[in-house]
């Protein structure tokens, strides 16, 4: 089963590499065998000694590197889910306040259009009852002309 696509990766098995450190094997022959294996043992004790030493300190520091890089991955998950956690909050609290002045924004254009709209109606009405006035002015205007010419036509005196 693959793992899920959410979960670190575990750290490699250190079991196999723990138990295996030594360098000289635990039971040696017995006889002629065993005898020669012996004197073969001692002679080479100083270099099997350093060999098993330097596995040991291999083994610790394997160890301790996975145990490293173990404890690196959770740090660095744990500070990526923190900025995560940290980033989508404050995404929402923009979000939020974003929805509120989307709100103001479409109020006030509402207010302004209303005004605009009203500004325009009474320059209109305005502008009707200026034109119906100088069109009331121009015909007393002509009436007087007439009457005016009417009178200089019968000889009588001007207004």
């Amino acid at each position: 089963m693959p793992p899920d696509a959410d979960d670190p990766p575990m750290p490699p098995a250190t079991e196999a590499v723990n138990a295996g450190w030594r360098a000289e094997p635990d039971v040696l022959p017995a006889g002629l065998h065993g005898r020669f294996a012996r004197i073969v043992r001692r002679l080479l004790a100083p270099y099997t000694a350093a060999q098993v030493a330097f596995n040991s300190r291999q083994v610790q520091l394997d160890n301790a590197l996975v145990a490293w890089l173990s404890a690196r991955f959770d740090a660095a998950q744990r500070q990526h889910d923190r900025m995560a956690s940290v980033h989508g909050r404050r995404m929402d609290e923009i979000d939020a306040r974003h929805l509120i002045l989307q709100e103001e924004l479409v109020t006030c254009v509402r207010d302004l259009t209303r005004r605009i709209d009203l500004v325009l109606s009474e320059s209109e009405r305005g502008r009707l009852s200026v034109e119906f006035a100088l069109r009331d002015v121009r015909l007393r205007l002509s009436r007087l002309e007439a009457a005016l010419q009417a009178r200089a036509a019968a000889g009588g005196p001007p207004a």
